[in-house]
């Protein structure tokens, strides 16, 4: 069962000079506190901003509908523009963005809000206005926020789409918004070549009944169609003088997609008001992030975190936030640490993937600059294996003396961290920790019923939180399947265990968990004793049919440079995972591998490698990344 091969006898503590200076010092009392009485809690948040009308009441729960805020109006961007551009922060640099050629652009916070009004007033020009949908399909570049800020300005609604998905893709994602305007890069960048999505988006778009596509042409610029506006010449044209519209806390922000393993795309929606509100918290309380602070969160805009973490909570709390186009390992695999040292970054948010990935390259690309200005490295998107927590604590943060290696978790549905590791709490590898304030998560059974500590079962929410998101786009039922596959909860799917002290161990999807002989199995937990062998550096594992056991294990394995795919390195892992973890989960198969199926955002895409062995339909893919 699970409980059989979970432990977390090892455990990393923060320094105590950051424990110190934490803006969560007291992690059971800010929880206590938002438990007993929410309102009050995220309505001295709240309080916190600007807003054109307060608001009349915090929270309306109506199950399983929430509102927040109610009858307040705001707009994101007075929080994140003219509040800042109107006070001390001013000239302060807002967003410094990266290329892959280590060429650079800082804007300050006076002159991001002169560049987003400019593109607003352009948009409006072409009739974009207030509950609009706008998708944008861009690379990772200053113009791709611009183009969000500029839609929440007017109220319209933005679906950023990442700049590589296919042309099926896309065009499913204009089509189910009821898009009116794409805003589209010719050219993406990629390990030093140029990347061509211009032929993706004429495609995507042809027939559609758009009223403009937008280009943000780099390099050679093509001659433009009737409806197409060129962005360069739409922003030199406009004036910076649109004000933020008014809208109600309840207006949508964004939709943005999320694959299913079945059924199409589902378009997650967020809301100006609560989102606002609980991105920023957890900005200030779990990422630690102090004013004077450069905040760095690795993603893309194509995903959750681009939103939350590279574009409005930053902006709403007036720090500095890096972002970079381009591959982790290009032009080196030390680019990432050349960027700390040059920018003097305090808080790093990546993926675990990225962490097995610079830990495959080895310490050598790590030890050539200084990291001493790093204090917090928060992962999220899949379970963080012991062995990569243990390899960031001591070769990036110098063996856990100058930071914190914080593992989080939380979806695209939820806007934010919900489970994680605060910076007062040790950290237990494997485990992503504790129920941020906010949030009552339970691990239950099916029924709903809690399973006792020291079990496993499936994670739940009980109850909703100001940056959840609202509905899925056109379909509220959609939406209702959350709250109704498990009484009374918002069932996550995926399946977790708790220990005696509530820390949470998120095990991977609910289709992720292997059924071997009546034992039930989390992937994560199999691929991280895969990656404690020397030689191993990725790996994902799978369940196929067995006649006696009714399934069992067969692990994908990439291995670390200079490693031999052999039948001795074979045997060499399977008794390496029957020693860590027993011989209930020891794979009966292990295949080597060159990489690992991914999404986009890193996530490791386990339902491809099952499909591909049984012959299946694997479903949706579009988030793919090859």
């Amino acid at each position: 069962m699970l409980e059989q091969i979970l432990s977390h006898d090892e455990t990393f503590s923060a320094p105590e000079w950051l424990k110190a200076q934490a803006n969560l010092k007291d992690l059971e009392a800010e929880h206590a506190r938002s438990i007993a009485d929410p309102d009050a809690f995220w309505g001295s948040w709240a309080a916190r901003f600007e807003w054109f009308t307060p608001w009349e009441k915090v929270m309306d729960w109506n199950y399983p509908d929430h509102r927040w805020f109610v009858g307040g109006e705001t707009n994101i961007t007075l929080n994140a523009l003219d509040r800042h551009a109107d006070g001390a922060n001013r000239n302060k640099v807002a967003l410094i963005w990266i290329a892959e050629d280590g060429s650079e652009r800082k804007v300050t916070y006076y002159e991001l809000r002169q560049l987003v009004s400019r593109l607003a007033s352009g948009l409006r020009s072409l009739g974009v206005e207030k509950g609009d949908r706008v998708v944008i399909y861009m690379p990772l570049t200053l113009e791709g926020v611009l183009s969000m800020l500029a839609c929440a300005r007017l109220g319209a609604v933005h679906s950023v789409v990442y700049a590589g998905m296919g042309v099926g893709a896309l065009r499913d994602r204009i089509v189910d918004a009821g898009a009116k305007v794409v805003i589209a890069g010719n050219i993406g960048m990629r390990r030093g070549k140029g990347v061509d999505l211009r032929s993706i988006v004429d495609q995507a778009v042809e027939d559609l009944p758009l009223r403009h596509v937008i280009w943000y042409q780099r390099g050679v610029k093509t001659e433009l169609q009737p409806r197409e506006v060129d962005f360069d010449e739409l922003m030199a044209q406009s004036k910076p003088d649109v004000a933020p519209v008014p809208v109600d806390s309840e207006h949508p922000l964004y939709i943005l997609y999320t694959s299913g393993s079945t059924g199409k795309p589902k378009g997650v929606v967020h809301v100006h008001g609560g989102y606002m509100v609980g991105t920023s918290y957890h900005l200030r309380t779990f990422y630690d992030v102090k004013d004077s602070d450069v905040f760095w969160a690795t993603s893309d805009i194509g995903w959750v975190v681009g939103h939350s973490y590279i574009v409005y909570a930053p902006l709403v709390e007036g720090v500095t936030s890096v972002f970079r186009e381009g591959a982790p390992d290009w032009p080196d695999p030390g680019i990432f640490w050349k960027c700390v040292e040059q920018y003097g970054v305090n808080v790093m948010f990546t993926a675990p993937t990225a962490v097995r990935m610079f830990m495959k390259f080895g310490a050598e690309y790590v030890s050539k600059y200084d990291l001493s200005t790093l204090r917090l490295i928060a992962v999220a998107g899949e379970p963080l294996n012991p062995e990569a927590m243990r390899w960031a604590k001591q070769h990036l943060l110098d063996e856990g003396k100058r930071g914190f290696v914080a593992d989080n978790w939380w979806q695209t549905e939820l806007g934010g961290p919900t489970i994680a590791t605060p910076i007062t709490k040790d950290a237990r590898p494997g485990a992503a920790g504790l129920p941020l304030p906010g949030v009552e998560a339970e691990v239950v059974d099916e029924t709903g019923n809690a399973v006792p500590k020291g079990k496993g079962g499936l994670l739940a929410l009980k109850r909703p939180f100001p940056h959840m998101m609202r509905t899925i786009w056109g379909s509220h039922s959609r939406y209702e399947q959350y709250w109704n596959e498990i009484p009374n909860c918002y069932a996550a799917g995926d399946v977790a265990s708790w220990d005696e002290d509530g820390y949470i161990s998120v095990l991977g999807r609910s289709d992720d968990v292997l059924n071997v002989a009546g034992h039930r199995i989390g992937t994560a937990d199999v691929e991280s004793a895969l990656i404690t062998h020397p030689s191993v550096a990725e790996s994902a594992v799978i369940g196929i049919p067995d006649a006696l056991k009714g399934e069992a294990i067969k692990a994908f394995v990439v291995l670390r440079f200079g490693e031999e795919p052999n039948d001795e390195t074979r045997q060499s892992i399977i008794e390496h995972v029957r020693r860590e973890l027993g011989p209930i989960a020891t794979p009966s198969q292990v295949a080597f591998t060159e990489k690992l199926p991914k999404t986009r955002s890193g996530k490791i895409v386990r339902r491809l490698l099952k499909a591909q062995e049984l012959g299946k339909d694997p479903g949706d893919l579009s988030t793919l990344e090859d």
